[in-house]
């Protein structure tokens, strides 16, 4: 059973956008800014929201169709490739941009955070996320199969947090040349970067409600994940020497 978010509202140009908030038990601790998928804040994102709080971290996960009124969508049912694609040609994305920075501004300023946050994004989430990178400076970018950052590169310099990229080299609309193209860019920019890629993973490995989810693909890049997130966004901060 999925841990319960809380539901809050987090303050945008246009109004208040809905967003689902995890909290860890020791109630507090680093903020992550997850991103969902093209289907938005379904049971999945929720479940990973849940597994980044019992992991010690502050979730927020932003309704970004808010502005569509699209709910989240059962990427298990008939048709639900063509509705999720629907709603996200009707998404404006320098708008998504814009909702997605102020809602790590949102998390940063929240007393249980602290001001160090990062961001996990999954799908058109994770390129998103890096976009949202480039133009503000959180502390840890993990991006899986980030469907846009093909047509980003030219930020890759401006990403200066440490990150992880996950792709799957069976990947149905990011093909191997393209992640070796994105790899380049991305490990040439100068920041920190670890960079995955998985034998047989298609695109959405990631995701046990959809068709395209390889087991083993996900449990080693979830793994990853949660060593990369401790290494470099840690729970705690050490104490200066004296």
């Amino acid at each position: 059973m999925t841990r319960a978010s809380d539901r809050v509202q987090v303050m945008t140009d246009s109004g208040e956008m809905p967003a689902h908030l995890w909290m860890p038990e020791a109630g507090s601790g680093p903020g992550l800014l997850l991103l969902q998928e093209i289907f938005g804040v379904s049971d999945y994102i929720r479940q990973r929201g849940a597994d980044l709080a019992e992991a010690g971290y502050v979730v927020l996960a932003p309704e970004l169709y808010w502005r569509l009124a699209q709910g989240p969508i059962d990427e298990s049912a008939p048709g639900a490739i063509e509705t999720a694609m629907g709603a996200l040609q009707r998404l404006d994305w320098d708008t998504a941009l814009e909702d997605a920075v102020a809602s790590l501004e949102h998390l940063r300023a929240r007393e249980e955070v602290g001001g160090r946050a990062g961001l996990l994004g999954f799908c058109f989430g994770g390129g998103l996320a890096f976009h949202v990178a480039a133009v503000d400076k959180p502390d840890v970018l993990v991006s899986y199969y980030g469907s846009a950052i093909p047509g980003l590169l030219d930020l890759a310099p401006d990403v200066s947090a440490p990150s992880l990229h996950h792709f799957g080299l069976a990947d149905q609309y990011i093909d191997p040349a393209t992640v070796e193209r994105i790899r380049v860019a991305v490990t040439d920019s100068g920041a920190p970067v670890r960079f995955q890629t998985y034998e047989g993973a298609n695109h959405a490995f990631d995701n046990w409600n959809f068709a395209l989810h390889h087991p083993e693909a996900s449990a080693a890049a979830w793994q990853a994940t949660l060593d990369f997130l401790h290494r470099e966004l840690p729970l705690q901060l050490e104490a200066s020497p004296a």
